[in-house]
């Protein structure tokens, strides 16, 4: 059996997330092992660099699956891309040694958020980021972010209530750049907030409640300083609001 790695992009907005479910099959895992499952003549299971949720997009999800075939990684690219829909596309496909797995092999990932800081409805990237129409306090933002760097137990910023695996993370990174958007900027802001965490991996929901809890930051709901105690409480509640998954996009995997 030969271990290929692909690299994939996809807009997650219509798609029930990565993972395949037993209850639809409208999800990104789904429709990549039943193309191969097809293209092979036998079923193909698929394992991703992670889960990403209903809604969130992909600029560089890592998978890998193994096949028993004669045909080259850019026939097997070539086929997926063919019959793929157009929200979906495979970017690479290499050959790689039986023992890699993109889950398991992973050694860090970056996520950007974008927000959109305008009251003007943001009419061609609506897809992909979240609106806020009030104005965003940006040093305080970064304030905030500083205090969410570093090796953490992020329990307080996941949405799952049990685990046996650690809640702990490094957070290499939160870079918050303010980037001019001439149509949808207003006085006193450039229009658009990019975000990006880097980071040895994340937990289910993690960025999200991240995002959330830095745009009530943003807003002036809470302060800055209030992130070392919610990161001790280890609570959700203690945390911010789950930020809306559209604004979400995994953009790269490290190993």
């Amino acid at each position: 059996m030969r271990n290929f790695k692909m690299v994939l992009q996809y807009e997650g907005t219509r798609y029930q997330g990565w993972q395949k479910q037993e209850s639809t099959d409208n999800t990104i895992q789904g429709k990549l092992e039943a193309l191969l499952s097809k293209m092979n003549g036998s079923k193909v299971e698929i394992q991703g660099s992670g889960r990403t949720d209903a809604g969130v997009h992909a600029a560089g999800q890592v998978a890998n699956f193994h096949l028993d075939t004669d045909k080259t990684p850019e026939q097997i690219m070539e086929y997926i891309n063919r019959y793929l829909p157009e929200d979906i596309a495979v970017i690479s496909v290499e050959e790689t040694g039986e023992r890699f797995h993109s889950r398991l092999n992973a050694k860090g990932k970056t996520y950007m958020y974008r927000v959109v800081n305008t009251p003007v409805p943001h009419i061609f990237d609506r897809k992909y980021v979240c609106v806020i129409e009030e104005k965003l306090d940006v040093e305080a933002m970064r304030e905030a972010a500083s205090y969410m760097e570093g090796t953490h137990d992020f329990k307080a910023f996941t949405s799952l209530k049990k685990s046996k695996k650690s809640t702990v993370r490094t957070i290499d990174s939160i870079l918050i750049e303010e980037v001019e958007s001439p149509v949808y900027g207003r006085k006193g802001t450039k229009g658009e907030i990019r975000f990006t965490f880097s980071g040895d991996g994340f937990l289910y929901h993690m960025v999200r409640i991240m995002m959330g809890t830095l745009l009530e930051v943003g807003m002036h709901k809470r302060r800055p300083e209030e992130i070392s105690g919610i990161l001790k409480s280890g609570k959700r509640e203690n945390a911010g609001e789950l930020a809306p998954a559209k604004g979400l996009t995994l953009m790269e995997v490290r190993y």
